[in-house]
């Protein structure tokens, strides 16, 4: 490791970070994950058209809540980013998938100096939980993107921490659900050193549904975004 970069801080050291959930209609997701979010992020809810009581659960629980009237994941993670106050930014999908405890070495990683984008890469907990148009539209995608560009990852990164500003200056634009692939193609193109850990893939909230692998037609409505950046 080279001598210039800082080793990695310990526990009580983390600096704070923010921690983006997109959100749309996650109310029931909302209850059982804010909880459990470890105290060193501060979560911003992105509410996006939510028609439940996602936004009232989010400020109950103690989550600063942005509003984004624009519809599509990109957007709502954009207005997250943002919103962001705090020099280190972590994203995560806010259907309950996830286990918040999982971002922690990713934001060592990033702040230890060993990455620029920390990558958490999808292991499903048991069979069913990622159904199989939406992982083989994954395993295409991201195939294709490594044999054409390189891209080191395997997953397109619905877990990730990065430096916020350094997030920011990369421009990604594409508002709906290519906004993962065009960020981890503008990261690469940048130079950005990318690392990628097995994360634990639960099965979403009960009470929510998925706008992406929840059916066929959402994987192939977010098929259809991928292709509009890929470059």
């Amino acid at each position: 490791m080279p001598s210039d970069i800082p080793a990695t801080p310990p526990p009580a050291d983390r600096p704070r970070c923010d921690l983006v959930l997109p959100c749309k209609d996650e109310g029931p997701a909302l209850v059982d994950l804010l909880p459990r979010i470890p105290d060193v992020f501060d979560v911003i809810v992105v509410d996006n058209g939510s028609t439940d009581d996602t936004v009232a659960v989010a400020e109950r629980l103690g989550a600063r809540v942005v509003r984004e009237q624009s519809p599509g994941y990109g957007a709502a993670v954009h207005a997250g980013v943002v919103a962001a106050r705090h020099d280190w930014l972590a994203v995560m999908d806010g259907d309950g998938s996830f286990d918040p405890d999982d971002l922690l070495p990713l934001l060592d990683e990033v702040v230890g100096g060993r990455a620029d984008l920390a990558l958490g890469r999808r292991r499903p907990v048991r069979s069913g939980v990622w159904p199989w148009h939406a992982r083989a539209g994954n395993t295409v995608l991201l195939w294709w993107l490594r044999r054409k560009t390189g891209l080191p990852v395997r997953d397109i990164a619905p877990m990730r921490v990065s430096g916020r500003q350094a997030m920011v200056d990369l421009g990604v634009e594409d508002r709906r659900f290519g906004y993962p692939v065009e960020l981890l193609q503008r990261a690469h193109a940048a130079g950005w050193r990318f690392s990628e850990r097995d994360v634990a893939y639960h099965p979403r909230a009960e009470g929510t549904k998925s706008k992406v692998s929840g059916s066929v037609k959402g994987s192939l409505r977010a098929a259809r975004d991928f292709a509009k950046v890929i470059r």
